[in-house]
């Protein structure tokens, strides 16, 4: 049940003036004007709690980020006393500060094969602009002018800036009422292996995206193609896990043809499938540029990277006294984001967080799979401490319930009635807890899911609409 640990704010005035003022990140306004927000107020470990004293399991780790976990005091303390000794500094041109220089240093270590130089940000989405940027910067720089093309995958996600959206595709993401860079990117398949066409095999699955792909460079010209750029693991478009070679192979026809390969790893690095980046790791592949966002600081402050090649920086980097990289950000490096997202390592590599992704993870996924037995459970995947489980009509089909159904919020709102928060997106609900989590706790997040499940099941069945 839902536990109060007191009350020490106006729940009411916060929850009101919120309602009254705020504009949230991907609004429903219908719902919004009618419910308001959960008011969160103070968090420990993998907990947090409202403004009216209810206590939550955060089953989704702020958003894919809170990795180390709530009320760190060793990091507040390093935020606190970088904020009196040096509290900002550009790194515009030729002026940089001490935190921003040894993180850069201990990326280029973490990193894998020669991604050794770091790009700083202050977003994913910035670090996806920054990375896309660079790759235009790049193939000029080594007299490649006409490749601006980029190529991304649908069911994508790589931020909501201008470009950041225009490069990802996850459904219901592109409004009508916004616009879009026309021309620029282009889609190919999502690496979706539950909804593969009706009996095709992974391997053959695999073969026809990277067909695909052969396909679309042979119809844009190599010559064209700046970059190809994505998840190893699709994050808020499905939580899906590429087929078998799938990653491998992309990778062979970037290098092949002359093609950046851009690894967004705003959501995978830093532990969260257990390591701290999962491209080699996890997949097999060194990218040309790895993203990095979320998991850096564990959601503390904003920061993010773009790691890049020793082969890039040489190209862009040659000798021309012309040539200017007129990009960056005001807050590039800022020194008390660098030094929090040193500390959040440290804590990391100490507490063998990585490890903990990977021995409870495994939990998480075994657990997680017996809801399987359930009807309206279609699939349960991810890896570790990146899950999902996704709601059907039909077994069978793989029919999905209807809209109107509004099945993955009904479920998050009863977890949350139980004092479990998840992620409904669509048909889906998604966990991505912070890495300390515990097998007890896994226990207490899946039964929880399980009873949500079964009792919205039920509600269902009774409306006839299953």
């Amino acid at each position: 049940m839902l536990q109060q640990v007191g009350n020490r704010f106006n729940a009411q005035e916060l929850w009101q003036q919120d309602h009254d003022h705020v504009l949230h990140p991907y609004t429903h306004f219908d719902s919004f004007k009618k419910d308001g927000s959960l008011v969160l107020v103070e968090g420990e470990g993998c907990y947090v709690t409202d403004a009216s004293g209810n206590r939550y399991f955060d089953g989704i780790g702020g958003m894919w980020c809170v990795n180390a976990g709530y009320g760190r005091k060793e990091i507040a303390e390093t935020m606190a006393e970088q904020a009196m000794q040096l509290c900002y500094t550009s790194t515009f041109v030729d002026v940089t500060n001490a935190p921003a220089s040894r993180l850069a240093a201990k990326l280029a270590e973490l990193a894998p094969g020669s991604l050794n130089h770091v790009a700083y940000a202050t977003s994913g989405s910035c670090a996806v602009d920054t990375a896309i940027r660079l790759a235009h910067f790049y193939q000029s720089r080594r007299g490649q002018k006409s490749r601006k093309h980029v190529i991304s995958r649908k069911n994508s996600y790589h931020g909501s800036t201008y470009l950041g959206m225009t490069v990802g595709m996850r459904e219901g993401d592109q409004s009508e009422h916004f616009n879009y860079v026309p021309d620029l990117v282009h889609h190919l398949s999502a690496p979706y292996p539950y909804r593969r066409p009706e009996g095709m095999s992974l391997e053959a699955f695999s073969d026809f995206l990277v067909e695909e792909f052969e396909a679309k460079i042979a119809e844009l010209g190599a010559e064209t193609i700046a970059c190809f750029i994505a998840e190893p693991a699709q994050a808020s478009g499905g939580v899906t896990l590429p087929p078998p070679n799938y990653l491998p192979r992309m990778r062979e026809l970037c290098t092949k043809h002359g093609i950046l390969f851009i690894a967004d790893e705003i959501v995978t690095a830093f532990g969260r499938l257990g390591h701290f980046f999962a491209s080699e790791a996890e997949f097999g592949i060194v990218p040309d540029m790895i993203l990095c966002a979320k998991g850096l600081t564990s959601g503390y402050i904003p920061l993010s990277a773009v790691i890049y090649s020793d082969e890039v920086h040489e190209v862009i980097s040659a000798p021309d006294p012309d040539v200017w990289f007129t990009h960056g950000y005001t807050y590039s490096g800022h020194p008390i984001s660098c030094a929090v997202a040193l500390k959040n390592i440290e804590i990391i590599e100490r507490e063998d967080l990585c490890g903990n992704a990977a021995r409870v993870g495994d939990y998480l996924e075994k657990r997680l799979g017996e809801l399987r037995d359930l009807p309206i459970v279609g699939d349960v995947r991810g890896r570790r401490l990146m899950m999902c489980v996704e709601y059907v009509k039909d077994k069978a089909t793989r029919e999905r319930l209807p809209d109107s159904a509004n099945i993955s919020k009904r479920i998050s709102g009863e977890c949350e009635t139980k004092g479990l928060l998840v992620r409904p997106i669509g048909h889906l609900d998604v966990l991505s807890p912070p890495l300390t989590i515990t097998r007890q706790e896994v226990d207490f997040v899946v039964d929880t899911l399980r009873n949500a499940i079964i009792k919205v099941s039920a509600e269902l069945k009774s409306e006839g609409v299953i």
